[in-house]
């Protein structure tokens, strides 16, 4: 069983809040354990944003922007919500700043790589998704709103509990709450619709 603030890395406990402690006492070296264990959300965050192609550099200026910041991370806070509010900060300016347009294509391609689930251990609403087709799912995410996607993509996407979504987003839990139930409610009308109009299709 895991104690707060300690994550699994490649099947052995890593203590975040003793590595943050080292780092700050100077051992510079000792934030790659950190890179280590989070690169890998922290991708599936960004290209599940938006952030396509540039999800590496995305999550790489998020690290260094974390390791800038880490003598304002709270003490006995969780480093991951922490470090995806910085990926999506990343993700936000890079999109915008961007001076190509991606292909929609393009980026369902990258979001295809990020194997998105939805589990089957959430709630009735979501698990009468999870027989949807991937990319009609993609689809529908993007027409959501920025605050519904991202609420969505944090709790079931990254597999986010209720509290780590809260904090992630600097939302209260009841906010996380009605919004992911709004969110999830647009997007079963999206894939009903989509559902409605392949059916069409092919009669």
């Amino acid at each position: 069983m895991r104690t707060q603030g300690e994550v699994l890395e490649g099947g052995r406990v890593v203590d975040e809040g003793a590595v943050i402690a080292r780092v700050r006492a100077g051992e510079a070296e000792a934030y790659a354990e950190l890179v280590h264990a989070f690169t890998g959300i922290a991708l599936r965050a960004a290209v599940a944003l938006g952030a396509g192609s540039d999800a590496e550099d995305v999550v790489q200026q998020a690290f260094f922007k974390a390791y800038c910041s880490l003598g304002r991370f709270r003490d006995g806070a969780s480093f991951k919500p922490w470090l995806l509010a910085i990926v999506a900060n990343e993700t936000r300016n890079t999109v915008r700043s961007a001076v190509r347009q991606r292909s929609v294509v393009g980026r369902e391609a990258a979001l295809a790589e990020a194997e998105p689930l939805i589990p089957e251990s959430a709630d009735p609403a979501v698990a009468a998704l999870e027989g949807e087709r991937r990319a009609t799912l993609r689809a529908a995410l993007a027409q959501l709103s920025d605050e519904h996607r991202k609420v969505v993509t944090y709790r079931y996407l990254l597999e986010m509990d209720e509290a780590e979504t809260a904090e992630a987003l600097d939302w209260p839990r009841g906010t996380v709450k009605s919004r992911l139930n709004r969110g999830l409610e647009k997007l079963g009308r999206l894939l009903r619709k989509e559902d409605k109009e392949g059916g069409e299709e092919r009669e």
